[in-house]
């Protein structure tokens, strides 16, 4: 049996950060694959299921939560449930990938919990009047919509500390530079290629 364990990668910051465009670039990396969260929330007009998100109804999603089937999970606004299905680790290490999760905070730090060794990426904005201008931009959200994100936005921004790396989203360039070479440095560390070192080194005599 392989001892190789997927390298697990935990990226989320504030809405309208641009958490999801870095997520893109770390996945055009190879050997990478991105979760796909269950949610209790009706899908928009863009969105399809399997791609973006499984929606399920909430008697679904709370049979899961009995049987142990979510890595993480969580209510957002006291509404829809979000939750990241432990099946993914699974298909990462069958396929010998390393797993993006792209989750909110609450369920980063519950993730970060259960999977002590993965790497959790906070995304920040250059300041809150630049974040908003961002929401506004999309034209999705209500008025009251925007007032519940920027007020979570405020309460998010302060579990950086909690996170292994943080990245400034002022620059697209240079942050998608910076989460590519974040992922290439973590599958790097000894402790996860110690078993390949070690061989290398009894071909020296060590």
């Amino acid at each position: 049996m392989s001892l190789w364990e997927p390298l697990v990668l935990i990226v989320s910051g504030p809405s309208g950060s641009g958490k999801s465009t870095l997520v893109q670039k770390i996945l055009e990396l190879p050997r990478t694959i991105a979760s796909v969260s269950c949610t209790t929330r009706a899908p928009r007009k863009t969105e399809n299921k399997g791609k973006w998100y499984n929606f399920v109804t909430e008697e679904e999603f709370r049979q899961m939560i009995d049987r142990g089937d979510f890595l993480e999970y969580a209510q957002v606004f006291g509404k829809n449930w979000y939750g990241t299905p432990r099946k993914w680790v699974d298909q990462a290490r069958e396929q010998k990938k390393d797993l993006v999760l792209e989750i909110d905070v609450q369920g980063a730090l519950q993730a970060k919990k259960n999977l002590p060794d993965a790497v959790a990426i906070f995304v920040l904005p250059p300041s809150s009047a630049d974040l908003e201008c961002r929401i506004r931009e999309r034209g999705q959200d209500s008025e009251e919509e925007i007032r519940r994100r920027l007020d979570r936005a405020r309460e998010e921004m302060r579990s950086y500390r909690s996170y292994d790396f943080a990245v400034v989203n002022d620059d697209l360039e240079r942050a998608s530079r910076e989460v590519q070479s974040i992922v290439l440095a973590s599958r790097c560390r000894v402790a996860r290629n110690e078993q390949r070192i070690c061989e290398i080194v009894k071909t020296f005599g060590g």
